[in-house]
């Protein structure tokens, strides 16, 4: 009995971790808009579980602010004033440029193929106009640096500051021309932490996202 109660422990935590980790997705993708409220019938419709697991995979993004509490119960994608989202966008602008810094010191081949990889998919989904398959790929393209630190604590403030302000990066992005120059951008980036000078790389990286930054501000 005990075996079978921690087993079906385990296989509800794992159910957990898969809503969360694609709700989390489609936040960071700009699927769900900042301010818009989730709905537990039709997320246990989409997920094709019981009200438990989705609402534990809600309480645990609740718990991260990537979540708050709605007007009416339940629960909506967290809204932030222009003047808060510049406080986190100059907050995540540091630890961008860290992890940078951090990436071309330590600069393997491995992670050098994973982001020449992660560049080239953010090129085929620009060059093919699909807005949803290039959000994917930035975001992707961006953790390769973060796993290029080789520090998982460092990885994981970066990549919450990530989630946090993907509806609203997502929002710059209106035409397959807007997707080529930012995947275009990466170009200076790349070769930046490539040269393995972190200075060089840290100042790459702030002047790749001082221009995502000043674009998103525009438009939220």
């Amino acid at each position: 009995m005990q075996f079978k109660d921690h087993h079906e422990k385990g296989a509800r935590g794992s159910t957990v971790q898969r809503i969360e980790a694609a709700l989390m997705d489609d936040i960071a993708t700009g699927l769900l808009r900042p301010g818009e409220r989730l709905d537990e019938v039709k997320l246990t419709e989409r997920f094709g579980v019981s009200r438990t697991p989705i609402r534990e995979a809600l309480t645990r993004l609740t718990a991260q602010a990537i979540l708050v509490p709605g007007a009416k119960r339940g629960v909506r994608v967290a809204e932030y004033s222009r003047e808060e989202l510049a406080q986190i966008f100059e907050a995540m602008h540091e630890i961008e440029a860290t992890c940078a810094r951090i990436a071309a010191q330590r600069l393997s081949l491995l992670s050098r193929s994973e982001i020449e990889a992660a560049q080239s998919a953010c090129v085929a989904a620009a060059e093919s106009g699909d807005m949803h398959a290039y959000l994917h790929a930035n975001e992707a393209f961006h953790q390769t640096i973060y796993r290029a630190t080789g520090n998982p604590y460092i990885a994981e403030i970066a990549s919450d500051f990530r989630r946090r302000t993907g509806p609203f990066r997502a929002k710059k992005f209106a035409s397959k021309d807007d997707l080529i120059a930012s995947a275009k951008s990466h170009e200076a980036l790349i070769a930046s932490i490539f040269s393995e000078d972190s200075k060089a790389a840290s100042d790459g990286m702030r002047a790749h996202m001082t221009e995502s930054f000043l674009r998103t501000l525009e438009v939220n």
